[in-house]
């Protein structure tokens, strides 16, 4: 028998089932954080992205300029839901429009500095949520436990 082959443990067949939940438990939390801005100097008020623009944000950064229509069907949406929500995020200094190189009836929508910075902060705040959380409900040796167990899960993901 190959090692593909060998009969699963229950130890193993635990630990994958118990990172499926905790994996998706935590991705919900974190996206939950996701969109948090500081307070809108015209009024004070908070201001929050929606699902949909911080999703757009987030496949910007990670993939670059994209036209509306690419995102809408990139994202799931109608052409028109994303029409409103890149004018939501170019009203907010988010994203800008420009004229596609290749295509001159197209617009590529692009990050602006403050759209990157956005996303940086989006990222910093998940990261300093989890460590927080990490430290206040774990010990140093479980905390160690994490970071050994998330170097095998790497191995896993990489091979």
């Amino acid at each position: 028998m190959t090692e593909a082959q060998q009969p699963l443990t229950d130890a193993a067949l635990q630990a994958a089932g118990d990172i499926w939940v905790v994996a998706g438990r935590l991705r919900r939390r974190l996206q939950a954080l996701e969109g948090i801005e500081g307070p809108d100097p015209s009024s004070g008020a908070e201001r929050e992205l929606s699902p949909s623009q911080a999703s757009v944000l987030r496949r910007l950064a990670k993939n670059g300029p994209a036209s509306a229509s690419d995102l809408a069907a990139a994202e799931g949406v109608r052409p028109q839901s994303m029409a409103k929500t890149v004018l939501a995020l170019e009203e907010a200094g988010h994203v800008t429009r420009s004229q596609d190189p290749h295509d001159g009836r197209r617009q590529l929508v692009s990050l602006t500095e403050r759209g990157r910075e956005r996303r940086q902060g989006d990222r910093l705040a998940r990261q300093a949520w989890l460590a927080r959380a990490l430290q206040e409900h774990g010990t140093e040796e479980e905390v160690r436990a994490v970071i050994t167990a998330m170097a095998l899960l790497d191995k896993v993901a990489q091979a």
